[in-house]
């Protein structure tokens, strides 16, 4: 890792989170929170730090609550979908901005669309990697193909810590699994990658994440369009077309919720696009986001 990586610590008013920040944190520096997914940290960021440091922004890679060092309260209400916005909308002020770009990945993705509809006026420019659009919960819900590539939402719903006992089994073998099978370039994750994601995922970190598909199960899906608002402002979509948890038919959403979208399929990436293929995902975030004055 760059000597000019640097870790810190947000209070916010209800979480302390951990962070870890390049670039000068100057005004004149374009604020970027990349936003992790699951089973993720902000180590998941390691290639697009350095690069959109280096094209001259202020690049923070939060853990997001219940993840890793943030801290992770107990109570699966604490993890509804508007509770984690507001993490994001706290860590721009609390970074003395008044807007920033946002860039979200699987879990961070839907985290960072919420954003995007319900705090607007905190937005520059949004990128989604691999998340789909709110517009497509309740279509995915009923595709019985979609559903069974989804089967892991359901099972995490067993109680009495069933589900977490099972996923830290034999020293995490299901996490292993995920790293070394899921994605499409060989080597993508190294041995020592891996026992990075184990060792933030090898205590509280477990039940924490899973309460994220917990709250979203517990919500009444029928009432997710109203919800829905329309984002007028630049949107990326960069898409991995070998994921294996969503289909491709829901990367794309409709102009009428996304009307100034930008829209790139990586052929040859998993879902996990940024470190499937992170030269090419940093291209495009860099040209998407531009390159900030100073760099």
């Amino acid at each position: 890792m760059s000597n000019r990586w640097r870790h810190g610590w947000a209070q916010l008013s209800s979480v302390k989170l951990h962070y870890v920040e390049a670039g000068r944190s100057d005004d004149e520096r374009p604020l970027v929170l990349l936003l992790h997914g699951f089973p993720e940290f902000w180590y998941s960021w390691r290639h697009q730090i350095p690069a959109l440091a280096e094209a001259g922004y202020h690049v923070v890679a939060p853990d997001m609550r219940g993840f890793n060092l943030s801290d992770k309260p107990s109570a699966v209400a604490d993890y509804q979908i508007e509770t984690l916005a507001a993490d994001v909308e706290e860590l721009i002020r609390f970074f003395g901005r008044d807007r920033a770009h946002v860039v979200g990945h699987d879990w961070g993705g839907m985290v960072a669309w919420w954003f995007a509809m319900h705090h607007g006026d905190r937005l520059d420019r949004l990128s989604i990697l691999n998340a789909p659009h709110p517009q497509f919960y309740l279509p995915m819900a009923a595709d019985r193909e979609q559903v069974r590539k989804s089967w892991y939402i359901v099972f995490f719903q067993l109680p009495f810590g069933l589900a977490e006992r099972a996923f830290a089994k034999n020293d995490f073998a299901s996490l292993r699994k995920v790293f070394t099978r899921a994605p499409k370039r060989r080597g993508a994750f190294s041995s020592e990658d891996i026992e990075r994601y184990v060792e933030a995922f090898s205590g509280d970190a477990v039940r924490a994440s899973m309460n994220y598909y917990r709250a979203l199960m517990r919500r009444n899906p029928l009432a997710w369009p109203s919800h829905l608002r329309r984002i007028d402002r630049p949107v990326q979509v960069v898409w991995g077309a070998m994921d294996r948890a969503i289909g491709i038919v829901y990367s794309r959403p409709s102009p009428r919720w996304v009307p100034q979208l930008r829209y790139d399929v990586i052929d040859d990436a998993s879902h996990w696009v940024q470190v499937d293929r992170p030269e090419r995902a940093n291209e495009l975030l860099v040209d998407f986001l531009g390159t900030a004055h100073g760099g």
